[in-house]
């Protein structure tokens, strides 16, 4: 399904009359920006926090006159393509864009997804910001994708060292969906694990997606009695479950993972069971947060009746965006004008407090700048919400 939100100023055109004359006050050309990526399904909270950011900040910025790129100012639009977590949609809906014209796209959210979309992107003149962790995507051959998160092979080794040096932890166990994406954190963080010295009492025993039961899936891996159990690549919709079974299994160690969670969800699914659960968090802490980030917060939750704390990592693709192009006009139709000042850009973060900068990051990673700078904040779940555990920087 393919969603288009163009949220117009309260007036769009005024006709004025002064001495005689009077004058039209036309509307600000459109710039479209894509998104691609999963609103449906198991895990959709991923995907609707990358669209209704888009669209909360888009909104925003055409309500307050849009956005000036060189001696032109813009209304920004955001199409939207549900590729419901499936390669094959996902190529259709970046096909969608490059129909449009459109150069620039957040997404898609999953690994298979963001890969199987590379050909189309890169032969169409396409940069895309995927949530996605393939290194392939972002070391050189490979050119047009920008990673808009923090990848799990960068925040894991961050969470089991905190872990360590903090709890005492030393033995770890890793269970996995039986797809592309959490078998692959999970062989991430394996390797992790193991290079920071942790014990991996258990790293083989995965689940399907659909699984509603997970006590037999469970119970190998609590016999091993780990210090860390770490639901690797867990989807929004099954990590409640999961925190539920390992708890009414007796488990009372903790429990953790690389990626981003709802606490609505944890709360309706997990209750008091999910409390001390730690995952990555939006990129933002009351003391970061600047009074631009708190605004937005306020926008989004008046547009769509909630907020999600991923979304505060998920605002910084579109900023990215924009202010690339107003480093240099000429990117709008050219992504190799936007490449070339991806590497020089340094910007004011309007998210954050202080003199933070809006760069790219991803050398150590990556052996060139494909990853935006977004600061990786590590939360702890407690009666409802997030509780900031850590704060760090990815180079």
């Amino acid at each position: 399904m393919q969603r288009r939100l163009l949220m117009k100023a309260a007036l769009t055109a005024v006709t004025l009359t002064a001495f005689g004359t009077t004058a039209a006050f036309a509307e600000n050309p459109v710039l479209k920006i894509g998104f691609v990526g999963v609103t449906s399904g198991p895990a959709a909270a991923w995907g609707i926090s990358n669209q209704r950011s888009m669209e909360a900040r888009a909104a925003w910025i055409n309500e307050t006159g849009g956005y000036t790129i060189g001696n032109t100012t813009y209304d920004i639009e955001i199409v939207s393509f549900d590729d419901q977590k499936d390669p094959k949609r996902a190529i259709a809906g970046m096909e969608k864009m490059a129909q449009e014209g459109i150069h620039y796209v957040v997404g898609p959210n999953v690994d298979d997804g963001a890969a199987a979309v590379r050909p189309v992107a890169e032969s169409n003149g396409i940069m895309y910001f995927p949530y996605a962790f393939p290194k392939s995507l972002y070391q050189a051959p490979a050119s047009n994708a920008v990673l808009g998160m923090v990848a799990n092979y960068q925040s894991g080794p961050a969470i089991y060292k905190y872990l360590m040096e903090n709890e005492g932890v030393k033995t770890v166990a890793f269970i996995a969906a039986n797809e592309s994406d959490p078998l692959s954190q999970r062989d991430g963080g394996v390797e992790a694990a193991t290079a920071l010295g942790m014990e991996v009492v258990s790293g083989n025993v995965t689940y399907q997606v659909d699984t509603t039961d997970f006590t037999p899936v469970l119970t190998p891996v609590m016999r091993t009695q780990p210090d860390l159990l770490v639901l690797s690549g867990v989807s929004p919709a099954n990590a409640p479950q999961l925190i539920r079974s390992a708890r009414e299994l007796g488990f009372q160690g903790l429990i953790s993972t690389e990626t981003a969670q709802d606490a609505g969800v944890l709360a309706e699914g997990a209750g008091d069971l999910a409390n001390g659960f730690i995952s990555v968090g939006g990129a933002s802490t009351p003391e970061l947060a600047s009074p631009m980030m708190n605004e937005f917060v306020q926008r989004y939750t008046d547009m769509f009746g909630e907020y999600n704390d991923e979304s505060n990592t998920k605002v910084y693709a579109l900023e990215y965006i924009l202010e690339t192009l107003k480093a240099d006009p000429s990117a709008i139709t050219d992504v190799a004008a936007l490449q070339a000042t991806m590497d020089t850009l340094e910007a004011a973060n309007p998210y954050m407090n202080g003199d933070a900068k809006l760069r790219y990051v991803g050398m150590a990673s990556f052996g060139q700048r494909r990853q935006v700078a977004v600061p990786l904040v590590v939360n702890v779940y407690q009666d409802g919400s997030f509780e900031t555990l850590f704060v760090a920087e990815v180079d």
